[in-house]
């Protein structure tokens, strides 16, 4: 039995995909912390991309000494800009490291409780296969 075909096996592999991809774009915003007139970026929501939502317009660089991204998104997740930014800079850039330092904790929190969720539906399916614990 494929256990991705089990909607919650399925749930939680998109969700620690979707994690994944939100910590390569908060990691390309702190690379970038320093670039002038760099926009803080962020992914959709979990729910949107969940919705099908197949549509990625990728990390666009507006100046040349912009770290470029050189990973792909994952179907059903956008990176857009961060409307939630704290502050600008005079230089005009967006990034503030101890926003993306907390949204990089959350990540790693919500990617261990989607882990250990996986791995205890796992253990109740091999119980009730087994009967053995």
């Amino acid at each position: 039995m494929k256990l991705g075909g089990m909607s919650f096996f399925q749930l939680a592999s998109d969700r620690m995909t979707w994690l994944g991809a939100r910590q390569t774009v908060i990691s390309e915003n702190i690379a970038n912390a320093d670039t002038p007139n760099y926009k803080a970026r962020e992914v959709n929501d979990f729910a949107e991309a969940l919705e099908g939502q197949r549509s990625f317009n990728g990390l666009s660089t507006t100046d040349s000494q912009h770290i470029r991204n050189t990973t792909t998104a994952p179907d059903g997740v956008r990176i857009e800009r961060d409307e939630t930014a704290w502050e600008g800079s005079l230089d005009g850039n967006t990034v503030s490291v101890e926003q993306q330092t907390i949204k990089a904790a959350e990540v790693a929190g919500n990617y261990r409780l989607a882990a250990e969720l996986y791995r205890k539906g796992n253990s109740l399916l091999t119980i009730a296969v087994t009967g053995i614990r």
